[in-house]
């Protein structure tokens, strides 16, 4: 018989996303992330990303999505809260929409960023 996972209370998860995940915040019961992107095709490969990370987890978000943006909710539907798994998978999230590899000084120059023609994701330290 499987474990019951722990449901974070409202105060727990705050204390969390203070320390792992700045960007994400607490709304009705969701752990929720706004990623700002430069447009219709930005905002795509947000969606996809997150999909395929979704999928890959077996865990998954509802999303909103608009031209220039990308609302990721996250919960545990069975669990009826907030779990390790959302926050396993907000943190993954993260790791992989935020990746600047220009940033690392790898063979990966990334994006240029002086050219809007390139821009399709609004990072958060830009």
């Amino acid at each position: 018989m499987a474990q019951a996972e722990k449901i974070y209370s409202d105060e727990e998860v705050q204390q969390r996303l203070a320390g792992l995940l700045k960007h994400w915040y607490l709304e009705d019961g969701w752990l929720r992330r706004k990623f700002k992107t430069e447009g219709w095709k930005g905002t795509l490969m947000v969606v996809n990303t997150v999909g395929h990370l979704a999928e890959a987890a077996w865990h998954h978000p509802d999303l909103t999505v608009s031209y220039a943006f990308v609302v990721v909710k996250l919960k545990t539907h069975s669990a009826k809260g907030i779990t390790d798994k959302d926050f396993a998978l907000a943190s993954k999230i993260e790791e992989v929409v935020q990746w600047q590899p220009g940033k690392e000084g790898g063979p990966l120059e990334g994006t240029p960023s002086g050219d809007q023609r390139f821009r399709y994701i609004k990072y958060d330290d830009a």
